[in-house]
C-alpha cells in the first residue's frame, strides 16, 4: 500500500473536474433564476419563502447530480 493513488495527474483532472462541475452548476442556476418571473435569492431570504427554498434546493441537488453523471 503506497502512494499510488495519489498521482498528480489523478488529483489535478479531479479538481479540474470539480471546477468545471462548479461553473456548470452555477451557469445552470443562473439561467433559471432569470428564467423565473421573480427574484429567487430575494424572494428566500428576504421574505424567508420556505417552500421556495426547498423547490430551488431540489432543483440544485438535481442539477448537480447530472453534473456528476456527466462528468463521470
Amino acid at each position: 500500500m503506497g502512494y499510488e493513488l495519489i498521482k498528480p495527474g489523478a488529483v489535478l483532472a479531479s479538481l479540474l473536474f470539480a471546477l468545471l462541475g462548479v461553473a456548470v452548476f452555477w451557469l445552470c442556476f443562473l439561467i433559471i433564476d432569470k428564467i423565473t418571473p421573480y427574484d429567487l435569492w430575494g424572494e428566500i431570504v428576504e421574505k424567508q419563502n420556505v417552500a421556495l427554498a426547498l423547490v430551488v434546493a431540489a432543483m440544485s441537488l438535481g442539477i448537480c447530480i447530472i453534473v456528476a453523471a456527466a462528468i463521470h
